[in-house]
């Protein structure tokens, strides 16, 4: 069912990139002699990853950042295109428009509420705890900012994997209007909007962003023919800076999304799916799918997601050397959906989620720099989050297979309202200091306190029930009613040494403990009573170089790690094995090492042509894996989201065709070696190694005011797997969710 890499493919991968390379080497000589156009890539981006203006390549931390013009190569509409060009990076969309996001083998698969990510998406500096509405749409964007390892000494929200940090224009930078339409691939409809500028002069300054995007699905669903998992989004933002002093700033930003598909995303049938069919009563069989993109699907009709967000940022620049932040944030998010988690017209496995969320965090940051060898920044962090989930299983026509073609009907519905809040305070510092005019060293301290409250209720019913079923009012049978709360909390320390060779060359050597909150499983059949799921940690240690040679025409950074990871919180769903009941886990399971090494390049060849290139490389094992009974299974499982191998290539190359006229030209290949989707490690879901290709092409003025665009993404049509379930124990069963197919579009870049 899977396209895997073959050596044929290996050689149509390697050929297109030199048939890109070509196409920008061999471009007229003209090229040589006039400046490109202002749209080139950036050679040098400043990132705020230490809380102040650094160029990359002074950061002695692994970050990897994008500006405007360099997600626009990448042909970026949302941040998951990262995966292609930050190494061991893994982030798509998962099974409940939930980001998946895992950093070095770090991160969290599971959507619901309960399961805290691994990885923390930043917007403007504020926290998204629900992964549903983190998959960031790229629009009104000054950078993107990847940051691998721990984060919690410089950050409000602790973070154990790392961070992907957003960062949105400020009101009044670039001034003026640019303006994006295009159209795709199964009708893809799209555009971008950005006008910001001075409302009074030198006091108050705007900007108004728009972006929407409306496709149809990629899936055809063969039950009535019509397309399945389309796109239906509109999100915006607009702010306002006031600077009523020099010293003193104000910006508040106000921020939404409205996702309003016609269906949800089914995935397709990895293995063959039974189910009793109710006219009959007799066992239907479903064949595994040779097509991942023609589904079957009955309960896909609903698929609403909605979030918006105000963010009050105050700065007071006290003296030369102190400054003053304040952060102030609100956002709710709601997510409607049913899904099909059984890929047939049967009820066997379907499930709806009503959920509501809202957040509010408030940060107070102090930071030092008089100039001298010491620089400290810190600060106290308040969250809380409040998360309220009704969600159920629909499974009438469930057939529990016992061997031998034989399958016994067991019928199951059930639902059941989640509860959960969390209040988090935090302080946390971090400090560097001078020893010479070389070497410098670092350290932070956090202190985190959290406390949990979660409340369960849980319903089963009768086979015929409408779904969602009528709650508590007395049709259902309760099984769980839980009511428990816990506090957790943690020091997390940092500390690091780099060395500043010359000025084109950094040494770094550093280490941290991360740490992920404990909590109550949100799956859990217990009936009056709770115990929750400890924290978990890691020691992450890091050493790298930075550099810059060739008169500053390349720049070239390694970075080794290791990651010593304990009390993983791992979910996995299997059958309770005295009664054959489904049953979901989510428990502290394992320990595990995860080592490896990066490397990152930039080859600025010739003027207007670069080319990059990243790898990541990561041996990751379980220790200790303990699974259902107690028994250490650790030699039977390898980490979610892992891939031994990953890298990407990329070239660009503009050039002037007379002074009004320019073009520009791309090429991006990205690949990774054999990856599992599923805690389970389930051979029959696990991707294979592949690879996607990527290119465009481009003519515009020479003074910026306008660009077209013509570009492919995933051009050899790679089919492969993204997200999975494993629910080969209860019902018996195992689906999987694919990337996109071949796309192409056009676009018009119009800016005023």
């Amino acid at each position: 069912m899977k396209k895997q890499l073959t050596q044929s493919a290996s050689l149509r991968v390697l050929a297109l990139a030199a048939a890109g390379l070509g196409l920008a080497t061999t471009a007229p000589a003209v090229a040589q002699d006039n400046a490109p156009s202002s749209r080139a890539s950036e050679d040098v981006i400043t990132v705020t990853a230490r809380r102040r203006e650094e160029s990359l390549q002074d950061v002695p931390l692994s970050v990897s950042a994008f500006g405007e013009t360099q997600l626009e190569d990448l042909q970026a509409t949302d941040i998951t295109t990262l995966q292609n060009a930050v190494p061991n990076l893994t982030i798509h969309t998962g099974d409940a428009e939930n980001a998946v996001i895992y950093i070095r083998g770090v991160g969290q698969v599971d959507s619901l509420a309960f399961a805290e990510p691994g990885v923390g998406v930043y917007l403007d500096d504020v926290y998204l705890a629900r992964t549903q509405g983190a998959i960031l749409d790229v629009f009104d964007v000054e950078r993107v900012e990847v940051l691998r390892g721990p984060q919690g000494t410089l950050y409000g929200r602790n973070t154990i994997g790392g961070a992907v940090r957003f960062i949105s224009t400020r009101p009044g930078d670039n001034p003026g209007l640019q303006l994006e339409m295009g159209y795709g691939s199964y009708d893809h409809v799209f555009g971008r909007a950005r006008l910001s500028g001075d409302l009074v002069e030198d006091q108050v300054a705007g900007k108004l962003a728009l972006f929407y995007s409306a496709r149809d699905g990629y899936a055809t669903n063969e039950l009535d023919g019509t397309d399945d998992g389309d796109v239906n989004r509109i999100a915006g933002r607009t702010g306002l800076l006031f600077t009523p002093r020099d010293d003193f700033e104000f910006e508040i930003t106000l921020e939404g999304m409205v996702d309003r598909p016609d269906t949800s995303r089914t995935p397709a049938r990895a293995t063959a799916v039974a189910g009793v069919d109710p006219g009959t009563g007799n066992i239907a069989i479903f064949d595994a799918q040779d097509d991942p993109y023609s589904i079957r699907a009955s309960f896909n009709d609903l698929d609403d997601l909605s979030s918006w967000g105000v963010t009050a940022r105050a700065e007071w620049q006290v003296s030369d050397a102190i400054k003053l932040t304040s952060i102030t944030a609100l956002r709710q998010m709601d997510y409607d959906s049913n899904l099909d988690l059984d890929a047939t017209e049967l009820e066997i496995f379907e499930i709806f989620v009503r959920q509501e969320a809202e957040q509010f965090s408030q940060e107070f940051r102090a930071e030092y720099d008089a100039g001298g060898p010491l620089q400290m920044t810190g600060g106290v962090y308040y969250f809380d989050d409040a998360d309220d989930t009704f969600n159920g299983l629909a499974g009438a026509s469930i057939a529990l297979p016992l061997g031998g073609g034989v399958y016994f009907p067991y019928p199951l519905q059930s639902a059941s309202t989640n509860d959960q809040d969390t209040q988090a305070w935090a302080a946390y510092f971090d400090a560097s200091y001078a020893l010479s005019d070389n070497l410098r060293l670092s350290g932070g301290l956090r202190y985190t306190r959290e406390s949990k409250s979660f409340a369960r209720i849980q319903e089963l019913y009768a086979p015929g029930t409408p779904n969602p079923p009528p709650f508590r009012d007395g049709t259902g049978f309760e099984v769980t009613n839980v009511d428990v709360e816990e506090d957790f909390e943690a020091l997390t320390p940092r500390i690091g040494l780099d060395y500043r060779v010359n000025d084109d060359l950094l040494l770094y050597a550093l280490a941290s403990r991360g740490f992920k909150s404990g909590g109550f499983d949100g799956r859990s059949n217990t009936p009056f009573d709770a115990e929750p799921y400890d924290p978990e940690f890691v020691w992450s240690y890091e050493a790298g170089v930075k550099s810059t040679l060739a008169d500053g025409d390349v720049t070239l950074n390694f970075a080794l790690f290791r990651n010593d990871y304990t009390d993983l919180q791992l979910s996995s769903f299997t059958a309770n094995p005295g009664t054959g009941a489904f049953e979901a886990q989510f428990t502290n399971a394992g320990e595990a090492v995860i080592q490896g090494l990066e490397a990152e390049a930039i080859w600025r060849a010739a003027p207007g042509l670069t080319f990059s290139g990243h790898v990541g490389v990561m041996d990751a094992h379980y220790e200790e894996y303990i699974g259902p009974g107690g028994i250490d299974i650790s030699d039977q499982r390898e980490l979610v989201n892992a891939p031994a191998w990953s890298g990407g290539l990329a070239a660009t190359y503009e050039w002037v065709l007379d002074n009004d006229l320019f073009a520009r030209v791309h090429a991006d290949a990205a690949w990774r070696s054999k990856t599992y989707p599923t805690v389970s490690s389930s051979e029959t879901l696990a991707q294979d190694g592949y690879a996607v290709v990527n290119g465009f092409i481009a003519f515009g003025a020479g003074d910026d005011a306008w660009e077209v665009r013509t570009g492919v993404r995933n051009l050899f049509d790679e089919h492969y797997v993204t997200q999975a379930f494993d629910l080969a124990e209860f019902p018996g069963y195992q689906l999987a969710y694919y990337g996109a197919p071949r796309t192409f579009d056009v676009r018009l870049v119009l800016r005023r």
